[in-house]
């Protein structure tokens, strides 16, 4: 039963990674052809379509009454997305110059919400439907904040023959990558707790390791993309408006939904753990105009503490 659940565990995360990077792709070509601009649709990618996956999660396991998944889920993308996946996108850019006054800005609203995400459950060691309200306020209220900005930015469209054919087949795409999202997440909730089961783990541990990782692969590929494509602080910029959405947006829809309960001392070494990597993070971006390889190397190195503190407490 162990070998079967883990494959089954295994090929749903496959067919979620695939369906969240062909998610994110087809949002930002789309959101081109409509003529969206680059900020805008920037902030629908950092906001809504790499944090898909963590969405689906969230409220499949809220639904199915494992919440808890989801917290790990949670906690364990932030963590990746401030330490090992910036830190492989800040190698692959070799250097990236930070111009954007906005970046600075986000990471400290940023580091708010992470603390503020520590303080509500640790009130009630768990996150009641009032703090998920709270954290949905918080944000609506970044989400209030960039669009009032929108203007600032010019809009770019882009010029193809065959316009009417490729928006059809970027649409069937999107519509495909979402449906695909919907029904293997419930996989993936459904057999990281029986692995949970068959090894004595907590559900929390299970979202943190397990989950987090096939559900912070779009974050991945869209930041190499970027830098690839010249747009690298759009890359960095993911990052923090994944952790953003992730802590603000999903955590208070699935406390909305089932009240999240999970074992204390876990949560509070990953979260702790979690808030010195974004302090880390704030810290890299705010002393400099540039992030370099070795900032880029100490997050990844800052990741493998995090595995080894882990274990070695569990």
């Amino acid at each position: 039963m162990i070998t079967i659940n883990l494959f089954y565990f295994a090929l749903s995360c496959i067919v979620l990674i695939i369906s969240g990077i062909f998610l994110v792709k087809s949002l930002s070509r789309l959101s081109k052809f409509l003529g969206i601009s680059e900020f805008s649709a920037a902030f629908i990618i950092m906001a809504f379509a790499s944090s898909i996956p963590e969405l689906f999660v969230g409220i499949s396991s809220a639904t199915s009454g494992n919440p808890a998944l989801s917290l790990g889920n949670i906690i364990g993308a932030n963590i990746l997305n401030l330490t090992l996946i910036s830190g492989i996108i800040i190698l692959s850019a070799r250097k990236i110059n930070l111009k954007s006054k906005k970046i600075g800005e986000d990471v400290y609203f940023m580091i708010i919400s992470l603390l503020l995400l520590i303080i509500l459950f640790t009130i009630g060691k768990s996150l009641s439907r009032l703090d998920g309200a709270i954290l949905l306020v918080v944000f609506s209220i970044h989400t209030y904040r960039i669009f009032k900005k929108r203007k600032k930015y010019e809009k770019k469209k882009i010029e193809d023959k065959r316009t009417g054919t490729s928006r059809f087949s970027w649409l069937l795409i999107f519509i495909l990558a979402l449906v695909g999202l919907f029904i293997t997440s419930s996989f993936v909730v459904k057999y990281a707790s029986k692995i949970a089961i068959d090894f004595g783990f907590s559900e929390i541990i299970i979202g943190l390791f397990l989950i987090s990782f096939a559900t912070t692969l779009p974050e991945l590929v869209f930041g190499i993309s970027a830098t690839n494509l010249k747009h690298k602080e759009m890359a960095i910029g993911d990052q923090i408006g994944s952790v953003v959405t992730n802590t603000g947006l999903i955590l208070g829809i699935v406390a909305l939904i089932h009240p999240i309960t999970a074992e204390f001392q876990p949560f509070l070494i990953s979260s702790i753990f979690m808030f010195i990597s974004g302090f880390i993070f704030y810290t890299f971006i705010k002393s400099g105009k540039k992030l370099s390889k070795h900032e880029g190397i100490s997050l990844i190195l800052m990741y493998v503490v995090f595995i080894m503190i882990e274990f070695f407490v569990k």
